[in-house]
């Protein structure tokens, strides 16, 4: 469903927010190894997530990846729309640029109950939120 750019985002977000949430910054080296993502792919990643002020980055001995505690109420829609657009939440299921009610594609009038759903999931669903699912033990990064 999401790219796999777009799923190490959410999952790099999520394990930088767990350990700025316990006072600590992490580095390029452990989010990737944390994540099961290739280091020069998460740098990638990384890159535009800062860009687009979701997560912070120092630089120095004490420098890593961090999330304020103020962002950590960021929904899961801007990570998305941050790498992947938003063409998941209003885009046509096979990918036509034309797709409408008018003029619809064979699935269209099938993902537009689907699509609905996940928008709302994805606006309504902050960073916070899911980390305190990985601090109960009610959901993992990795296996």
């Amino acid at each position: 469903m999401f790219s796999k750019a777009c799923e190490y985002g959410i999952r790099a977000t999520l394990f930088i927010t767990q350990e700025s949430k316990n006072k600590r910054r992490a580095s390029l080296k452990t989010i990737a190894r944390e994540i099961n993502s290739p280091e020069a792919f998460t740098a990638k990643i990384l890159q535009k997530l800062v860009q687009q002020e979701i997560v912070e980055s120092a630089k120095g001995p004490q420098g890593g990846f961090f999330i304020s505690p103020k962002k950590q109420t960021t929904v899961i829609a801007e990570i998305v729309k941050a790498i992947d657009g938003d063409s998941i939440m209003n885009g046509c299921a096979l990918g036509l640029e034309k797709c409408s009610e008018e003029h619809p594609c064979p699935l269209h009038y099938d993902f537009t109950e689907i699509r609905s759903n996940l928008k709302h999931m994805l606006e309504n669903t902050t960073i916070l939120e899911l980390t305190s699912r990985l601090d109960s033990g009610l959901g993992f990064l990795k296996l």
